[in-house]
């Protein structure tokens, strides 16, 4: 079995920065995909970046240039660095991975976080 928790979400003001975390325990041969997504209230949940094993990345449009995704491979942990936060930014963010577990070949399965609350005020 495998879990993904989060952490680093909270509130901040327009203009400030979050660091979220994302790390996988439990019986992991190796991890593909990471990813983070958002759900902001009554909007559907929205990819927000994206980074592969090799640390290639890619961003959605509105994070550009404010957001940076990492991964440490070693820790299981995947990063989303915040800044120049706007109210707009405010959602429950949550972690993907694309996780190969130990003791099932090389099958890829998807794990989800429980999510975290990020909230921005104006």
């Amino acid at each position: 079995q495998v879990q993904l928790v989060e952490s680093g979400g909270g509130l901040v003001q327009t203009g400030g920065s979050l660091r979220l975390s994302c790390v996988a325990s439990g019986n992991i041969y190796s991890i593909n995909n990471m990813a983070w997504y958002r759900q902001a209230p009554g909007k559907q949940r929205e990819e927000v970046a994206w980074i592969d094993r090799a640390g290639n990345a890619r961003y959605a449009d509105f994070v550009k240039g404010r957001f940076t995704i990492s991964r440490d491979n070693a820790k299981n942990t995947a990063y989303l660095q915040m800044n120049n936060l706007e109210p707009e930014d405010t959602a429950v963010y949550d972690c993907f991975f694309q996780v190969i577990p130990i003791g099932i070949g090389l099958r890829v399965i998807d794990y989800w976080g429980p999510g975290t609350q990020v909230t921005v005020s104006s």
